[in-house]
């Protein structure tokens, strides 16, 4: 399939790639939950934690890890 196909599916994978390098610069790693930055990438928290599940293995500049389960996912991330 090309991306012209899912523009929305490309677009919300770079604005949440956009928002996570900015972040990990900022503070040098960033702890957090979907539903916490759900409002400031446009995404829903499942949207957001099927996109982290993509993005793990796929970004080679970040390190994307799943912290910890406590009534929501937890993802660590930081520059590689």
């Amino acid at each position: 399939m090309s991306t012209t196909a899912h523009p929305s599916t490309e677009s919300k994978e770079s604005r949440l790639k956009r928002y996570l390098r900015e972040r990990a610069e900022d503070d040098g790693e960033l702890y957090f939950k979907g539903k916490f930055i759900a409002d400031d990438v446009g995404l829903s928290p499942k949207e957001i934690g099927a996109l982290m599940a993509k993005l793990s293995g796929s970004v080679s500049d970040l390190e994307i890890e799943k912290w910890s389960y406590t009534s929501a996912t937890t993802w660590r991330v930081a520059l590689a």
